[in-house]
């Protein structure tokens, strides 16, 4: 149901003017607002430039069928409820455009009481569509585990693939990408499909201690090397035995670090701080970086010599603004996860909150859109989480109450009720100008004249 928020907005999209006017008068009649698109072409802008809460359809239209713009609508906020309109002699087309992603279909002539109560169903059930995988790509080997990478856009494709070429080979693997973007989750795919699965995943923050403390994290120390050294310490390099050690934000290690860590990569080989034991180490290095390393390479802050044992195979992993097409099967997995959480029940995301998630442009990427999601299911009053739940940031100031809902005493009961009301309508917003309201409804002016007479609203 619509809580306190933008009113309720229906595009009617048919190439027959009289017929779209007529919807058009009926929908507002029934409390609903309405935009008008005269053919599936521009029923695809008019829905990539502003939010929809659901889109009324002709199947036959001439630019572009109802059948193509159900499949581009579909593709750019699968959110959007669309009920297609069909002749009864093209109900094959219905049952495509169903299987195609549409709600529901509603067969010419209208029947108005169907036409308000699926217009109302499909605006009560305001869910993403789960007809999308949300792991795996074409292309990748049956037993590859993707690690909880979610994604089918083409730059997570190529990602995937890249990574189902690159785990099972021991190389030194180097992932860049913006904060948030899941680098983490790329390096723990990498292990997952690789020959040292069965062994650990140890994970570091380089970023998060200061250089005598990592040396000691990365290496271990012995037993009084320096206050507090009680006894000897096994560090990461060790854990990672036979497995693989994930030094996440290598960028921000310092000059001497770097030129240890070297020295690990060439030699394969530590010393515990404190220590003069050599120790050979077999631990698989994946690092990752926020920073562009050539370019901190040419700034001086970084090693050119680690810089190219690091890049023996570098994946990039494309910031959300890229993937955009994700989103839906990142924040549908996101709302079940924190539902699950929260013990919420979510019955799912509506058109005017998706379209929000959609625009925005994620300057923290995956992370933002998870901590967005979850900020939503904490904070959503209904069953569906909407724009109010979504933070400021996204959804700007707050929109104004809803429309009521349609009231039943106010669908016409017949052809020419709904004609009349069109007429009247039409009159009153032209102030009645008869030439202006024979303008508007496509119809020559001694019709009009006919029609007022027939209906006495002379």
């Amino acid at each position: 149901m619509k809580t306190a928020t933008s009113p309720i907005k229906i595009l009617v999209v048919d190439d027959d003017d009289a017929h779209r006017f007529m919807l058009r008068a009926m929908l507002d009649e029934w409390g609903w607002r309405t935009a008008e698109a005269v053919d599936g072409a521009a029923a695809v802008e008019a829905v990539e430039v502003e939010p929809f809460d659901a889109v009324l359809m002709d199947v036959r239209m001439a630019r572009m069928d109802g059948m193509e713009a159900l499949r581009r609508i579909q593709a750019h906020n699968p959110a959007i409820p669309v009920v297609i309109m069909t002749a009864y002699s093209s109900v094959d087309s219905a049952v495509e455009a169903m299987k195609a992603g549409a709600r529901d279909y509603l067969t010419k002539p209208l029947d108005f009481e169907r036409l308000r109560l699926t217009l109302a169903k499909a605006l009560d059930h305001r869910q993403v569509e789960e007809s999308r995988q949300s792991r795996g790509a074409t292309g990748l080997p049956p037993e590859f585990d993707s690690g909880g990478i979610i994604g089918q856009s083409p730059p997570m494709r190529e990602l995937l693939e890249m990574i189902s070429y690159v785990a099972p080979t021991e190389a030194t693997v180097l992932i860049s990408g913006e904060s948030g973007t899941g680098k983490e989750l790329v390096a723990a795919a990498i292990h997952r499909n690789s020959p040292r699965r069965d062994g650990p995943l140890v994970k570091v923050n380089c970023a998060a201690l200061v250089e005598s403390l990592l040396e000691s994290e990365l290496f271990g120390h012995e037993k009084g090397a320096f206050t507090g050294a009680d006894r000897r310490r096994e560090g990461k390099f060790r854990q990672a035995d036979g497995g693989t050690l994930f030094l996440d934000e290598i960028s921000e290690t310092s000059p001497a670090m770097q030129a240890k860590l070297l020295r690990v990569l060439q030699e394969h080989e530590i010393q515990r701080v404190g220590g003069q034991e050599t120790i050979k180490v077999d631990a698989r290095v994946v690092a990752a970086s926020n920073r562009v390393l050539e370019e901190a390479v040419q700034a001086g802050e970084f090693r050119e010599d680690l810089f190219y044992r690091l890049n023996v195979v570098t994946l990039t992993v494309p910031p959300l603004r890229d993937r955009n097409e994700d989103i839906p099967l990142l924040a549908a997995f996101f709302v079940e996860k924190f539902a699950a959480r929260n013990r919420r029940r979510v019955e799912g995301i509506t058109p005017r909150a998706m379209d929000l998630l959609l625009r925005y442009s994620w300057p923290g990427n995956v992370r933002e859109l998870e901590n967005a999601i979850e900020r939503g299911v904490i904070l959503m009053r209904g069953d569906y989480l909407d724009e109010q739940s979504l933070p400021l940031s996204l959804r700007g100031p707050a929109g104004n109450p809803a429309g009521a809902a349609p009231n039943a005493a106010s669908m016409p009961s017949s052809l020419e009720e709904a004609e009349k009301l069109v007429l009247r309508k039409t009159l009153a917003e032209t102030g009645g100008n008869r030439s202006e309201t024979a303008r508007r409804l496509n119809i020559t002016r001694k019709t009009l004249l006919s029609k007022i007479n027939k209906y006495g609203l002379g």
